[in-house]
């Protein structure tokens, strides 16, 4: 299961995710990403603290949003690697992408 919050604040909107991003859950995230984007030109951050699972289509569904400018934010191991090799960054404990 995946939960999405959306925070619409002053200068940037925030996806806090929380749960799996796998299956059926990644495209449930990158539909309410494209739907909600659609209409505004805000810059965009996804919060990966709450994620505890990623599989391939997440990997791919965080890699497309990458290439279209949003920014993460991660923690812990896995997600900071996860973070690192679709920004294709080498900086693997920072906190922010």
């Amino acid at each position: 299961m995946l939960r999405i919050t959306i925070h619409d604040d002053p200068g940037k909107l925030t996806f806090q995710l929380e749960g799996k991003l796998a299956g059926p859950w990644a495209l449930e995230a990158e539909n309410c990403w494209r739907r909600t984007v659609a209409n505004g030109s805000k810059p965009v951050r996804f919060d990966l603290t709450g994620v505890i699972m990623i599989d391939v289509a997440g990997k791919a569904f965080l890699a497309a949003a990458n290439n279209q400018g949003v920014e993460f934010i991660a923690s812990g191991c896995l997600m900071r690697a996860v973070v690192a090799e679709i920004t294709d960054t080498s900086e693997r404990s920072c906190e922010r992408f």
